[in-house]
């Protein structure tokens, strides 16, 4: 019945679960204490019961004894004891009598009475020894015979044995009683126990549960709405009811959940501000910046023309314009990104092509080696490519060393990480000392210099960054690594829809 009872409690509860752990506990400490205190009982009952019995048994039986036995004759013949035997017997409590007398030539004469076969086999060795044992009478002993008691167990049956033995010779005298009456009535009081035991268990498990839903239930209302909160779901608020340490705990979330709603509202604030700006900024720049590219590329023009102790300044004023309006360009295309604004247009672009048109457009190709088989054809967006090829390649050039191998293939099926989908992979390695270990995890992150002392160098610090941004918009990754012969490399994987096929 427990059984049944606790199966659907338990029942797909976690053994790490609070709830679980509650119901335990109240269980163990429920069981703990019935058992305590159904064993206790059992033994007071039972000791209650037992000597209650024996000391109606042996009283009876030594008043018997100075009645009957000790008025019987010096020398009393086996009629007389066992008439004796079943007087004593018939009046006794439900046990039986056996008389011994020992003749004078030796011989035993015996009488016996009673519900039970008795005889002296029956009759334990050592309590006939202590029966038997004749005392010194003292100030503190008036008599040379005692009454002598022992539980027993023959067959496998509880029985109360006594005897005692007549002062001045009589005969000595036995009584034997079933205690089968009081084993029967303790066994049903153990089973009132256990079952008293387990409805304990039964009871305690119900009321953890009603323990657990009235506790845990705040704390699971609790835990969902941190869930929530954790989710972006900043406006989640708890019900705040009772004026308990859950009710001081529900408040707090509430308090804290309205602090954090503020803070991230005034940083989304600050930060679309900045963008702003930064969007605002660059759009003014690019009027000006368009008239200085202009009149630097006039400048550039005329260099050959200048008074050579002007010629650097005008190289200086070119090579920072253009600096410049790469900036620019870079900080509103970061900008679009991070407003998300950035749009893809798709086409079916042969790689091959793709890639060696972005070296050609640059001049690239004495120092760029391309091992890519014509006829792959995937869709994509063939500007956000050149754009990452660029940067991926350029970056190779400056920091790496030519000259710089670009490859490019398509994954193998055990590669694919989407079922259905293939994959562009592009590795553009340089033949540099590599990236050290400790600038690894932020070469994309954006104006991050490997070199503190060096904060200033030709790039913008953002090619990187929005090379990693056009990988992602079109649901690809690019990653860094040192290459085991030395040297950095770049991986660049793009999902794409193989349509043309690939050939060769």
């Amino acid at each position: 019945m427990i059984r049944t009872a606790l199966g659907p409690l338990l029942s797909g509860r976690r053994w790490t679960s609070l709830r679980l752990r509650l119901l335990l506990v109240f269980a163990l400490v429920a069981l703990t204490a019935a058992v305590s205190a159904s064993g206790i009982a059992y033994w007071l009952n039972r000791e209650a019961v037992l000597t209650r019995t024996q000391d109606a048994a042996l009283g009876d039986f030594r008043q018997e004894m100075q009645n009957r036995a000790a008025a019987l004759p010096a020398d009393p013949s086996q009629e007389e004891l066992q008439r004796t035997a079943e007087l004593m017997a018939g009046s006794s409590p439900g046990y039986s009598v056996l008389l011994v007398r020992e003749g004078k030539d030796g011989r035993k004469v015996f009488g016996t009475a009673g519900p039970d076969s008795f005889g002296l086999d029956d009759v334990p060795k050592s309590l006939q020894q202590a029966v038997g044992d004749r005392q010194k009478t003292t100030s503190a002993n008036n008599a040379e015979y005692h009454m002598y008691w022992q539980r027993t167990k023959p067959r496998g049956n509880p029985y109360l044995v006594g005897g005692t033995r007549i002062v001045g010779g009589g005969p000595t005298g036995y009584m034997y009683k079933s205690l089968a009456q009081e084993r029967d009535d303790l066994n049903a009081l153990a089973w009132s126990l256990c079952i008293a035991t387990g409805l304990a268990l039964l009871g305690s498990a119900l009321l953890a549960q009603a323990a657990a839903r009235t506790v845990l239930k705040p704390v699971q209302r609790l835990g969902d709405a941190a869930r929530k909160l954790g989710e972006g779901e900043l406006d989640t608020r708890l019900e705040v009811s009772g004026t308990d340490e859950l009710a001081d705990l529900s408040h707090t979330f509430n308090k804290t959940a309205e602090a954090l709603e503020k803070k991230v509202a005034d940083m989304s604030a600050r930060e679309e501000s900045s963008r702003r700006f930064v969007a605002d900024m660059s759009h003014e720049l690019r009027t000006p910046l368009t008239a200085l590219t202009a009149v630097a590329e006039v400048l550039e023009e005329e260099a050959d023309t200048l008074d050579p102790m002007i010629a650097p300044a005008v190289a200086l004023v070119v090579s920072e314009t253009r600096r410049l309006n790469d900036l620019v360009e870079n900080l509103m295309e970061v900008t679009r990104f991070d407003a998300g604004t950035a749009r893809l247009v798709l086409d079916d672009v042969d790689v091959a092509d793709q890639v060696t048109a972005c070296i050609d457009a640059r001049a690239w190709l004495d120092a760029v080696e391309l091992d890519a088989d014509r006829g792959i054809v995937a869709r994509l967006d063939p500007r956000r490519l050149d754009v990452i090829l660029a940067n991926l390649i350029g970056n190779a050039l400056k920091h790496g060393g030519s000259p710089v191998r670009v490859s490019v293939r398509v994954s193998d099926p055990s590669e694919d990480r989407e079922e259905g989908v293939s994959w562009l992979v592009i590795e553009v390695k340089d033949n540099g000392p590599g990236i050290p270990e400790e600038v690894l995890p932020h070469v994309f992150d954006r104006f991050y210099k490997a070199s503190a002392s060096r904060p200033r160098s030709d790039g913008s610090g953002l090619g990187l960054s929005i090379a990693v941004e056009n990988a992602h918009i079109q649901g690809g990754e690019i990653t860094a690594a040192n290459g085991e012969g030395g040297g950095a490399v770049f991986t660049l994987r793009l999902p794409v829809d193989l349509g043309g096929g690939v050939g060769g």
